[in-house]
């Protein structure tokens, strides 16, 4: 191959398909067609002879060379981003950048309301996609660069940079007028109780079954959507993060009382992957939901102050 006349723009051709594993949602990723990234794969697979990827049901399979490939092609492209990032700035403003980010139902009541207020004002073009991915998925997507980052209670996952954003604990939620309200701390009454379980937050059963209670679970539900309706109108009982549990009885007549169930608090973060560290705009959306929900004591406080979210450039 003849280094000199080897085009660089191949390379990152070659990593979006080798981290995406698929020719179009590589081609989205980095701003050019289909066509455009087959012909770069094309003429790369020419001068290193050799197929690079083979076709599979759901996209592309790296071969054995472009696996070694893979980690040379990393190490040039992190060393050039990184020395252009120290001049490139990001400016929310007039960026037009899509943002992936992984997070659950309850997540997605959680951030993307504040989130999108402030960018109505301080990032009026950018675009925000919620994506809800099986948890064991969710660090392959991020490595992947399928999702930009995971938002939410993760505790198993390892491997990935991670910034704390909300500290939240563990409720039981009844309906108002519930046969047992009066005495709900109790662990009697708790024993007597009967639960809904979301799959989208496995803590609460998993302790209800720990506990020996796991034959009080009557309903298991996908997502926590249909909770608190379920509640208000049966004897049923659950186990909500507290924020949400806030929320839900604004519009239901729901009583929240503390769980003494030896629950985990919860540390809701947001992870993303090491690559993305230097990125202006990954660092500037970062930053943003570090400002609103940290820095400040309340959201209302947070919409009072300005900071670094405030139009911050990377």
């Amino acid at each position: 191959m003849d280094q000199r006349n080897f085009d660089l723009n191949l390379l990152r051709v070659f990593r979006a398909v080798y981290v995406a594993r698929n020719v179009r949602r590589a081609a989205e990723q980095i701003g050019l067609s289909q066509p455009a990234v087959s012909h770069g794969l094309t003429r790369l697979r020419l001068q290193l002879k050799d197929p690079l990827f083979v076709r599979t049901p759901g996209g592309v399979a790296p071969t054995p060379r472009a696996h070694h490939f893979a980690r040379s092609v990393e190490a040039a492209l992190v060393a050039i981003e990184a020395s252009l990032g120290e001049t490139e700035r990001f400016d929310p403003l007039v960026s037009e950048r899509r943002f992936v980010m992984h997070m659950s139902d309850l997540g997605q009541g959680e951030f993307l309301p504040l989130l999108m207020e402030h960018l109505r004002e301080y990032g009026p073009h950018l675009r925000v996609e919620a994506i809800q991915w099986p948890l064991d998925d969710v660090l392959a997507a991020l490595e992947r660069n399928r999702i930009d980052l995971a938002l939410g209670y993760l505790p198993e996952m390892r491997g990935t940079e991670h910034e704390n954003l909300i500290e939240d604990r563990y409720v039981l939620v009844v309906r108002k007028g519930h046969p047992l309200a009066a005495s709900l701390s109790s662990r009697r009454t708790l024993e007597r109780l009967e639960y809904v379980v979301s799959h989208s937050h496995p803590e609460p059963a998993k302790t209800l079954v720990r506990l020996g209670l796991g034959s009080q679970v009557r309903l298991v539900l996908p997502h926590y959507g249909a909770v608190p309706g379920v509640l208000s109108s049966t004897d049923l009982a659950a186990l909500v993060p507290q924020r949400p549990a806030s929320r839900y009885a604004l519009h239901y007549p729901l009583e929240i009382a503390e769980a003494r169930l030896d629950l985990p608090p919860l540390a809701v973060s947001a992870h993303w992957f090491w690559r993305m560290n230097d990125d202006p705009g990954h660092r500037w959306l970062r930053d943003t939901l570090a400002v609103l929900y940290r820095q400040s004591g309340s959201a209302a406080a947070n919409r009072r102050h300005g900071g670094r979210a405030h139009g911050a450039a990377g």
